[in-house]
């Protein structure tokens, strides 16, 4: 049976198809609305094994889930990787969709994780929009402070959070042109906050079945956020091969950069810097953690960061490999859904 690889450009509206054979040969095209039962319909009527790809998106989850019993083979891919390729020449639809197609032939794209699990799925999406609210309440404070500093007054303590120390504080600012822009900007502050706490409610209800969330909460700065964070995130320890991938895509781990050689004709010594294509929400997660275990002290994490120092280690350099220990420990512990034992972690 013969093999097709099948590229798809999405947007809203339409979808752009090109299939081409282990030749390179483009067999078919079709253009069709981006509504599954059209697709499933292209796809069901067309002969020969499907492998199929597209970018990862907004809609690239609905559409994997929905297509990809359809065909042989469903590959979400990093679009990031495909851009210098999918770029060179002319750029249209119809031409990425042939592109696409040739990168899954030749097995040069990154397939981009997507959970099997619906559940998980919705975790993520609230984790998602509670980090998303959280940033616009603080958005919404700053404003409120750089208000007040435009007529260099200082917020009392207290009337951020206290409904009560605020009204007063209105009431006092009632005759001030402050005073009316606060009243406007107040009642922004508080819909978010109320967002901020309907989002966590929803994060705590859908991981309450997680024993790996509970058990990653024994390790020193750790909250139930950062776990649950870490979970929906990652999803599964299975779809890393080594601590080092499961480092880089959480954004502490290294990567190696050298090129040409020196005067006498050797290699030049790699550079080792930090990996920049990484999900920022994970390694905020994974920093803030190994930031607090070291501000609290009295754990093996916080001895390790202190011991690297002694050695010469810069303290950006000991922070990083903290974190890069913890991501370790708790790795093992999801593999094994085993509880934190700080006996079992290895010392300097």
């Amino acid at each position: 049976m013969a093999t097709y690889y099948i590229g798809a450009d999405v947007d809203s509206k339409m979808t752009e198809l090109a299939a081409l054979d282990h030749r390179g040969v483009v067999r078919w095209r079709e253009r069709v609305p981006t509504a599954i039962p059209k697709l499933v319909e292209v796809l069901e009527g067309k002969p020969g094994s499907k492998c199929m790809v597209i970018e990862e998106g907004p809609m690239a989850d609905w559409l994997y889930r929905n297509l990809r019993s359809h065909v042989a083979q469903f590959v979400v891919s990093d679009p990031r990787r495909n851009k210098l390729i999918c770029s060179d020449g002319d750029k249209d639809d119809r031409i990425d969709a042939g592109k696409l197609a040739d990168l899954l032939r030749g097995g040069y794209l990154r397939q981009v994780h997507h959970p099997d699990s619906q559940d998980r799925v919705t975790l993520k999406q609230w984790v998602g929009l509670y980090h998303d609210r959280v940033r616009e309440a603080v958005r919404q404070i700053n404003k409120i402070r750089a208000r007040c500093r435009m007529y260099g007054v200082r917020p009392p303590r207290g009337v951020l959070r206290n409904a009560a120390a605020r009204a007063v504080w209105l009431r006092e600012l009632s005759k001030h042109p402050l005073g009316g822009q606060l009243a406007m900007l107040f009642p922004g502050l508080d819909v978010v906050r109320k967002q901020v706490r309907q989002a966590l409610g929803q994060m705590s209800r859908l991981s309450r079945g997680e024993g790996i969330v509970g058990y990653w909460q024994a390790l020193a700065g750790v909250g139930p956020v950062r776990a649950i964070t870490l979970l929906a995130y990652l999803d599964t320890p299975w779809r890393f091969g080594s601590p080092k991938r499961l480092w880089k895509y959480c954004g502490v781990g290294l990567v190696r950069k050298t090129s040409g050689s020196d005067r006498q004709g050797r290699p030049k010594p790699g550079q080792i810097q930090m990996a920049w294509a990484v999900n920022r929400r994970l390694k905020d997660a994974v920093m803030g953690s190994a930031a607090s275990a070291i501000a609290a002290g009295g754990n093996v994490f916080a001895d390790s960061y202190h011991g690297w120092v002694r050695q010469g280690m810069s303290v950006g350099n000991a922070r990083h490999a903290v974190a890069r220990k913890m991501l370790t420990v708790m790795w093992g512990m999801w593999k094994t859904n085993s509880q934190f034992r700080a006996d079992q972690v290895r010392g300097v």
